[in-house]
């Protein structure tokens, strides 16, 4: 009887923390982030965007009308070094970014 207590408890101690991972899971509000607004590199508008956006020609310009920052960066999917931080309201112009990403 004592093995059966023992497997019982177990299986009962698994679902407990299985239940109570996916209730955590459920109550953390999701970690990716889209920006409110429009950010504009090239003329080409993005809705709400999230995340890298690449810069197919030079010179370029990087228009944000977002509440979030845009990092400007040196390298193609937003690798190498920051150029720029282009703030909500402001236009960049640049003859070397890659791409950019929205914070």
């Amino acid at each position: 009887m004592t093995r059966r207590r023992t497997t019982k408890t177990k299986v009962t101690t698994a679902l407990g923390a299985l239940v109570t991972a996916a209730a955590l899971a459920l109550s953390v509000p999701a970690c990716a982030y889209a920006a409110q607004g429009v950010l504009i590199v090239n003329g080409r508008g993005h809705q709400n965007p999230g995340g890298c956006f690449a810069v197919p020609r030079f010179p370029s310009s990087v228009t944000n009308h977002t509440d979030a920052i845009a990092e400007v960066h040196t390298g193609p999917r937003c690798t190498g070094q920051v150029e720029e931080l282009v703030y909500p309201g402001v236009t960049y112009l640049t003859e070397t970014a890659r791409s950019v990403f929205i914070l």
